[in-house]
């Protein structure tokens, strides 16, 4: 089967700039619903993936996505959230990006056509096969992110990756290709739209998913969650008083005494 790029297809909606705003977003819309369904489809492949990256975090393993462009950008999102939302340290859950700080904001000229660069920036990390690296590319064909996939494939390392391409050479490089078929963008090529949106539903299926099975959730609740705000320690305080039927003066000294809901739950669960 020889490699089609459906990302750099022509759209399927003709004429843009001659469209009212009601028809540009109602043609977003439309094509926007098909992201889930083509996210749905890669279950079994994710489930793969979350499954062999749990067996590694439990052995003290870690997770790196890398990616150039928006992908890199959705990776160091997704791994920028895990602190806050399950308070585990900003090392076990790592983003790397084409170009450095840099290119989070700004693009930084053939950052994505080094082909040595990426793994290059993984030895920084000293990493082993306990890690896991999921390379995120929307044509999978992007060299700094197969590059370093290749590298850590050679060396037992997990490896996956996520595109909007079937048959890449990206899904070639890895263990787990995860191949989300979203068709032809809205304006053709635009990778940021269809792709990228689904790359952040898989994100967060991947890294939600994990956080629990490693016991960073109780029940449905962010019980590890960084108390950085007054909006969080609002909800902070209501997880404790709806679990442990206390009033709000009760709950809040608790909160303030030990610093976590999972620190309270834990202790008046022994007595």
């Amino acid at each position: 089967m020889s490699f089609i790029k459906i990302t750099e297809q022509p759209s399927l909606h003709e004429d843009l700039e001659q469209l009212s705003v009601r028809s540009l977003l109602e043609g977003i819309n439309e094509e926007d619903q098909k992201v889930a369904l083509a996210v749905r489809s890669c279950i079994p492949h994710i489930e793969r993936l979350v499954t062999g990256i749990v067996e590694r975090m439990q052995q003290g393993g870690r997770v790196f996505y890398i990616g150039a462009g928006t992908s890199g950008r959705l990776g160091v999102l997704d791994a920028s959230e895990i602190p806050p939302t399950f308070g585990m340290p900003d090392t076990y859950i790592i983003g790397i990006i084409a170009g450095g700080e840099t290119a989070l904001r700004h693009p930084v000229e053939n950052a994505e056509d080094d082909t040595l660069k990426g793994w290059e920036e993984l030895q920084a990390f000293h990493i082993s096969d306990k890690d896991t690296v999921i390379g995120i590319a929307a044509s999978g064909t992007t060299p700094y992110v197969i590059g370093a996939l290749q590298q850590a494939r050679k060396r037992g390392i997990l490896t996956a990756g996520i595109s909007s391409n079937p048959d890449s050479p990206l899904s070639h490089a890895v263990d787990i290709p995860i191949e989300m078929i979203v068709g032809p963008e809205f304006v053709t090529g635009s990778s940021r739209m269809k792709s990228g949106t689904g790359q952040k539903m898989i994100l967060n299926m991947i890294s939600t998913s994990v956080m629990i099975k490693l016991g960073r959730v109780k029940g449905n609740r962010m019980v590890n969650m960084q108390l950085s705000n007054q909006k969080l320690v609002d909800r902070g305080m209501r997880m404790i008083m709806e679990e442990l039927q206390l009033d709000e003066k009760k709950a809040k000294q608790l909160l303030q005494k030990y610093g976590s809901v999972k620190k309270v739950l834990d202790i008046y669960n022994k007595k």
